[in-house]
């Protein structure tokens, strides 16, 4: 019998209410007080976690608060602070450049326009996917490595990369539930799916997840 390697219509829809019913809270876990601060702890959370983030950007975001004041950082001083999140000097410079993009041709303000987030330094589609849904409000998945791990694991979807992840999940999940699902296969991929050793005999999902460990 061939293996089988994606739920069914009526298992997916469980697998949805599982999670709603779990992570009833599920949202961005960033620190933040505006759209320019989620923007910039979003691009600084790539390969760390949120916490680290949450971290770094208590003092980042109390020197520099907006595009305006990042734009005339000091590079060295940035690097500083961004050091217990790894790849700081990248992140730094990335940091500072789209601060001052941002302030070149926006007048400081983010754009609500997918491609044009896409086009800011250091902002990749994960980021600009988040900003357009947790920021304005846009329907979107934003595919990060919990939520590639977790739905490709469930059987929400069988797919080999992020984007092929992201597609799939859209025709998957309703549009209105999209943004919210995100968060709670985050939540689900950080306190219970995780990538060593996931907890399977306590995980919620167990009788209908495909297990692909």
């Amino acid at each position: 019998m061939k293996e089988k390697k994606i739920l069914n219509r009526q298992e997916t829809d469980r697998v949805l209410q599982i999670l709603a019913d779990t992570y009833p809270d599920a949202g961005c876990a960033l620190h933040f007080f505006s759209i320019y601060q989620l923007l910039t702890a979003v691009a600084l959370s790539a390969q760390t976690t949120d916490k680290k983030v949450n971290q770094v950007t208590e003092e980042l975001f109390r020197l520099c608060p907006t595009a305006a004041e990042m734009a005339e950082f000091d590079e060295e001083e940035l690097q500083r602070i961004l050091k217990p999140i790894g790849m700081y000097r990248s992140k730094a410079k990335n940091t500072i450049a789209m601060s001052r993009a941002l302030m070149e041709k926006y007048g400081g303000q983010v754009p609500e326009d997918q491609k044009l987030l896409e086009e800011l330094p250091g902002v990749g589609r994960k980021t600009a996917n988040v900003v357009m849904s947790v920021g304005f409000g846009h329907p979107r998945i934003a595919v990060d490595t919990h939520v590639f791990r977790v739905s490709n694991r469930i059987g929400l979807v069988d797919e080999k990369d992020v984007l092929s992840t992201e597609k799939a999940l859209m025709e998957t999940i309703p549009r209105e539930q999209w943004t919210v699902n995100h968060h709670r296969l985050i939540w689900h991929g950080r306190m219970i799916c995780t990538a060593r050793n996931p907890q399977c005999d306590t995980c919620p999902l167990t009788e209908i997840c495909l297990k692909k460990l």
